[in-house]
C-alpha cells in the first residue's frame, strides 16, 4: 500500500551544520585564549599566599617578585600589591587586567583580583 502525503524532514541542513560548527569554533578559540590567563591568575594567587608569609612589606614584595620571575609572569609587578597587616598576619591583595585581541578593533578585557586570607 502506497503512502500519500508529505513526510517531515528531520535533522540539520548543511548550512545549519556549518553555522553551528563556526559558532563552536569561535567559542573554542576564545576559551583557548582565556585558559592561560586563568592559569596565570591561580599562579599569582598562590604567589600572593606564599608572599603573605613575609613579616615586612619589603619582604612580601621581594618574595612576590621572585615568584613572578620564576614563573615568567609579566602581567603585573609587586607594585600592584596592596599589603596590609591584620593582627599578626600580612594580607596581600592584588588586581590587574588582561586584554585579549579578538578581531579587528574588538578586545576581551578580563579583570582579575584576589586577596589572601
Amino acid at each position: 500500500m502506497a503512502r500519500t502525503g508529505f513526510f517531515r524532514q528531520r535533522g540539520f541542513s548543511f548550512v545549519g551544520l556549518l553555522f553551528v560548527a563556526c559558532v563552536v569554533a569561535v567559542v573554542g578559540v576564545v576559551i583557548a585564549q582565556i585558559t592561560p590567563t586563568v592559569v596565570e591568575f591561580y599562579t599569582v594567587k598562590r604567589l600572593a599566599q606564599r608572599a603573605s608569609e613575609g613579616t615586612t612589606v619589603v619582604e612580601v614584595h621581594d618574595i612576590f617578585t621572585k615568584g613572578l620571575s620564576l614563573n615568567n609572569i609579566q602581567s603585573l609587578t609587586a607594585d600592584a600589591l596592596d599589603v596590609t597587616k591584620v593582627s599578626d598576619r600580612m594580607v596581600v591583595a592584588f588586581a590587574y587586567q588582561r586584554e585579549i585581541h579578538l578581531v579587528g578593533p574588538a578586545y576581551l578585557t578580563l579583570k582579575y583580583e584576589g586577596r589572601t586570607n
